[in-house]
């Protein structure tokens, strides 16, 4: 099994639990790609990060050397042509962890976006300890719309049930007892929508510039989903006009190549993000709300489970 674009911790990990299982990985930090596809030469399967888009010309090189499977250490699969793959010969398959990790993170968010934690935050680092000008507001005092009810997206409700808000639910297969309506209600009637849904075509630009004009005056997003659900630009519009409440997105269009890197001495090249972070109400995190010990010891255990089902017939492993 060879695993591709693995960090210290995730390597630390495979490294221990392989053996226990009867497998000997193969390691690199480097993403796949079509320069480093003889790593896979031998082995039927392997596992790859999501920080990077996986090219269909990858995908076949893959093939070329015996790659019959491919599992990916995320929920999504935006990173990779699923299609294209089958059409190969290539199985892939995604790994289920903790939703718990996201679910939390989702929460801080919250709590952070209606408390206007980041102003109060900045004020506090230059010793500006005055009361903020906007007063905060509880979660008991508001709607919340949910759109995407899966594991991560039920973990979420069922924390604010404890928090006493009212909870909206969207998704185009509802899966859990909850109150659910359509997407443009739901928007109408939210104090703060929160994304969970994964990244497709259809789900491309869920919130565009339309969707967001339903949202109420005052209204927070909160993304800990993908990047692209959301219409980056005219979210940036809603925010600097100051028809929405705040924002908070650990989740961005054109994350690729900042998100996970050490930017300190380099040039941000995406005005989108530099808009964003200059807003007082608008918190950035770079997609980590999966990073927890639990849910990366799922992934690492999921990943080598999905090869051996693979390998034993299941073909849905």
């Amino acid at each position: 099994m060879t695993i591709y674009g693995c960090g210290q911790d995730e390597a630390v990990l495979f490294r221990e639990m392989a053996p226990r299982f009867g497998i000997m990985p193969t390691i690199t930090e480097a993403a796949v790609s079509e320069a480093n596809t003889e790593l896979a030469f031998g082995n039927r399967c392997i596992s790859v990060g999501h920080k990077t888009q996986i090219t269909n010309a990858t995908i076949l090189a893959l093939r070329r050397v015996g790659v019959a499977y491919i599992s990916t250490r995320s929920i999504g699969y935006d990173h990779i042509d699923v299609r294209y793959a089958e059409s190969v010969g290539i199985s892939v398959g995604n790994v289920a962890y903790s939703p718990d990790s996201v679910a939390d993170y989702t929460l801080m968010l919250m709590l952070m976006a209606v408390r206007n934690a980041k102003s109060i935050i900045r004020r506090a680092d230059i010793h500006d300890y005055r009361l903020n000008d906007v007063r905060g507001k509880e979660l008991r005092d508001l709607t919340i719309g949910v759109i995407g009810t899966g594991r991560i997206g039920a973990a979420v409700m069922d924390r604010l049930r404890g928090f006493g808000s009212r909870i909206l639910a969207y998704d185009s297969h509802p899966k859990t007892s909850a109150d659910y309506l359509p997407l443009d209600e739901l928007l109408r009637r939210s104090d703060i929508v929160t994304l969970h849904t994964p990244l497709n075509a259809d789900t491309h630009h869920l919130l565009n510039r339309q969707r967001l004009a339903h949202l109420k005056h005052g209204a927070f997003i909160i993304n800990t989903g993908r990047g692209s659900l959301v219409d980056t630009e005219a979210l940036i519009s809603a925010l600097e006009s100051g028809r929405l409440g705040g924002a908070a997105l650990d989740v961005l269009e054109g994350e690729e190549g900042i998100f996970y890197a050490d930017c300190r001495n380099k040039a941000i090249e995406s005005i989108s993000l530099l808009r964003l972070q200059e807003l007082s109400n608008v918190l950035i995190t770079p997609h980590t709300a999966y990073y927890t010990d639990h849910a990366l010891s799922d992934t690492v255990e999921n990943s080598i489970i999905n090869c051996l089902k693979f390998e034993s017939g299941d073909q849905h492993g």
